[in-house]
């Protein structure tokens, strides 16, 4: 099998990682470069990869490489390891930095962006992807089948529209935490526990999403069958519409694709 290089080693890499060792990839076939020490012993005694401190000639075994570093640092560890990763497909997972600035950075073409986000790390995730003019279909499949363990993925046409993805499922695990977080605080004022009231939010967020996967209906029809008007459900959702719950979400999301798109200007200067 052709070599995987990782430029950082952190949750998502060992995310993806953890979803190439379980599909057969061989721990002699993934490269990590991770200069944190107490990191790389992790990544060595845990997942059994090839670990580096810094750039060298090995990473020209890498067919792929695999950015997930901080933004912050991606130019210098790029000149750092241009040298010995020109021929591999560059494939990001890093927020904020576009293709354009890889582009110039790396002197390549082949480049694919992916916004996943952190269900990924027990193979629920799913990643906006999108890939350069010249990037092959043989290269995108590769891109899919490296992911596939770690969940769903969904191309792009326009990069942009990563901004999108971003605000809706790279930002989206938030959401869902915090409407929990509110659940459980309602259930200890109803009288349950926030134990109780954590389980029931769960499991309620998981059999819904289940339920909206498996029906051709909308989510609108979904709703609409469960709320009998003066029921309890009627009253809650009258409630929300009277507090602007749905037009503050949709401002929320607008405000994370917006910041999307400020540290792409940002981490493009």
């Amino acid at each position: 099998m052709t070599t995987i290089a990782f430029i950082g080693g952190g949750n998502m890499a060992s995310a993806i990682i953890g979803g190439l060792l379980k599909s057969g990839r061989a721990p002699g076939d993934i490269l990590v470069l991770e200069p944190n020490a107490d990191q790389r012993s992790r990544l060595q005694r845990e997942l059994q990869v090839i670990t580096l401190e810094a750039p060298g000639s090995v990473l020209q075994r890498a067919a792929t490489v695999v950015w997930a570093i901080k933004p912050q640092n991606f130019k210098a560890a790029a000149e750092a390891s241009l040298p010995h990763i020109d021929k591999a497909l560059q494939f990001s997972v890093m927020a904020g930095i576009r293709s354009d600035d890889m582009a110039r950075a790396l002197g390549t073409e082949r480049i694919v962006r992916s916004m996943p986000n952190t269900p990924a790390l027990i193979g629920q995730g799913i990643a906006g992807l999108y890939a350069r003019p010249a990037v092959t279909a043989l290269e995108r499949k590769e891109v899919e089948r490296m992911l596939a363990p770690t969940g769903r993925t969904l191309w792009v046409n326009a990069e942009h529209d990563l901004d999108a993805v971003t605000a809706l499922s790279g930002s989206g695990p938030a959401y869902v935490f915090y409407f929990v977080e509110a659940m459980m605080d309602a259930a200890v004022e109803m009288g349950l526990s926030a134990e109780q009231g954590k389980t029931l939010a769960l499991a309620t967020f998981q059999g819904a999403s289940a339920l909206a996967q498996a029906s051709p209906e909308t989510p609108a029809v979904l709703r609409e069958r469960v709320t009998s008007k003066g029921g309890t459900t009627y009253a809650a959702l009258t409630s929300m519409e009277g507090s602007g719950v749905k037009p503050a979400i949709v401002k929320a999301l607008k405000a994370a694709q917006r910041r999307a798109a400020e540290l792409g200007d940002e981490f493009g200067r």
